[in-house]
C-alpha cells in the first residue's frame, strides 16, 4: 500500500517555538511518521511520511490540535504518495528561519499577491511579466517553466544578490516567482517588494499545487520537480519519477548528494 506523503508550511508567529521541538517530535513518532520538520520563531516547514491515517492524525493536530492552539490555521498543505518511506527519520529541528533568506522579512505583514495554478498560465503568458524561477540551479536543471529566469543560485540564500544585480524596481515589470511547494516564492515575494517593487505575483502552492491541479495538456511545465526527499522528482500528478536518476546519471552527482541532505529548505 503506498504511503502517504505529506509537505506543509505556514509563515505565523510562533514565539515559543523551542518549547514546541519535543512535544511535536513525539506526536509524530507516535503516529508512525518520518521526515523532517523545521521550527522558527516565524513559523513551520515541514515535510512527512508515513501511513495515511497517521498523516490524517498530525495534519489534524496540526491545524486544530491543543499544541499549536490554532496558529496553523492557514497551513499551505499538499499530499503525495510514494512507493516507499522517504525518510530515515523523524527529525524536527530549530532555525533562525524555517527557509533561510536571511534578510529580515515577514510575510505575515506583506507579501505579493497569490495566483491560484488555475490563472497562472495565463499571468506569465503575458509579455510584460518577468518569471522567475526561485530554487537552486541543479532543480531548475531538472525541470521550469516555459521562458522562465534562472538565478544561477546555490541556495535561497542567493536570492538577494540575484536580486540587487538582475532586477530594477524602476522598470516596473510585473514580477511572478515559483518554487516547489510556495514557500521560497512568498518570501522572496515579501523581500522584492520591500526593496521597491511594485507588481509581484507567486504560484500559490508552488509547482506541486500546479502539477496536481493542471491538466498535462494545458501544462507549462517542462521535466520533472525535483523533492527534498528520497523520492528525489514528482511529474505530472504528483507521480514518482522512479528512474530518473538511472535516466540521467544523477545516483551520484554531488549536487544531489548535497541538497537530499539540506535541511535548510523543503519547499
Amino acid at each position: 500500500m503506498p504511503l502517504k506523503v505529506a509537505a506543509f508550511y505556514q509563515f505565523t508567529a510562533l514565539p515559543d517555538f523551542r518549547e514546541l521541538r519535543e512535544p511535536l517530535r513525539a506526536i509524530c513518532v507516535g503516529l508512525g511518521l518520518k521526515g523532517s520538520v523545521l521550527l522558527a520563531q516565524e513559523g513551520i516547514n515541514g515535510t512527512v511520511a508515513g501511513p495515511t491515517e497517521g498523516i490524517d492524525a498530525l495534519v489534524a493536530e496540526l491545524q486544530r490540535g491543543a499544541l499549536f492552539g490554532g496558529r496553523l490555521d492557514n497551513l499551505e498543505l499538499k499530499f503525495s504518495q510514494s512507493s516507499d518511506l522517504p525518510f530515515q527519520r523523524m527529525k524536527v529541528r530549530l532555525k533562525k528561519e524555517i527557509v533561510t533568506l536571511g534578510a529580515a522579512v515577514d510575510p505575515t505583514r506583506q507579501v505579493g499577491t497569490y495566483v491560484d495554478p488555475a490563472d497562472w498560465n495565463a499571468l506569465i503568458a503575458a509579455p510584460d511579466t518577468l518569471v522567475i524561477d526561485t530554487r537552486n540551479e541543479f532543480e531548475v536543471a531538472m525541470g521550469t517553466f516555459d521562458g522562465a529566469v534562472d538565478p544561477g543560485i546555490r541556495s535561497f540564500g542567493q536570492f538577494k544578490e540575484f536580486a540587487a544585480q538582475k532586477l530594477d524596481p524602476e522598470k516596473r515589470r510585473k514580477i511572478a516567482m515559483f518554487c516547489t511547494g510556495g514557500i521560497r516564492c512568498e518570501k522572496a515575494s515579501a523581500y522584492l517588494l520591500a526593496q521597491g517593487f511594485d507588481e509581484v505575483y507567486h504560484l500559490k502552492g508552488g509547482i506541486l499545487r500546479y502539477l496536481e491541479g493542471v491538466p498535462e495538456a494545458e501544462s507549462l511545465w517542462r521535466g520533472e520537480c525535483f523533492v527534498f526527499d528520497e523520492r528525489v522528482a514528482l511529474g505530472q500528478d504528483l507521480l514518482e519519477q522512479k528512474d530518473l536518476l538511472e535516466q540521467k546519471d544523477l545516483r551520484e552527482h554531488k549536487d544531489l548528494r548535497e541538497y537530499k541532505t539540506n535541511d535548510g529548505s523543503h519547499e
